[in-house]
């Protein structure tokens, strides 16, 4: 996506993502809990910008060499244009470049899109978490990808 750049989440990022969280998830995260990653030693957080405007994110905590994506999120009018790929290529990016052996997620098996885009950068599923989502009550899809 020409225009997107994805660099490292910082302060100035906290406000536009804590209401591009809320327009996502049903559960979104507090600007308290986003801004405490910026502390955290196993936390990598990176923002997505587009003509100098946040219009979403991505992170994940790596600890001895294995990665969990906790969040991705894209504002709804930038979707389907390349900036969760890219926020989630700087994911694996960092991942390999720290020799980490697989990064791990989950995702709700009702959202085709980003199975879609997971599956597309190597992600393979690997099992399923039991009534992980609420509002609404879903399973999620543990999906994996191996360096």
């Amino acid at each position: 996506m020409s225009g997107v750049q994805i660099v490292p989440m910082g302060e100035e990022h906290l406000d536009a993502l804590v209401e591009i969280d809320a327009l996502c998830f049903s559960d979104p995260w507090s600007r308290e809990g986003l801004r405490a990653e910026l502390f955290s030693d196993t936390a990598v957080f990176a923002a997505a910008q587009r003509d100098g405007e946040t219009v979403g994110c991505a992170g994940m905590h790596c600890v001895c060499g294995e990665c969990y994506i906790d969040k991705v999120c894209v504002h709804p009018s930038c979707r389907r244009m390349g900036t969760a790929r890219a926020l989630v290529r700087y994911l694996m990016d960092y991942a390999v470049n720290h020799n980490a052996e697989f990064i791990t997620l989950e995702v709700r098996p009702s959202n085709a899109a980003a199975i879609a885009l997971y599956s597309g950068l190597g992600f393979l599923p690997v099992g399923v978490r039991k009534n992980f989502y609420t509002d609404p009550k879903e399973d999620a899809l543990l999906m994996t990808k191996t360096f």
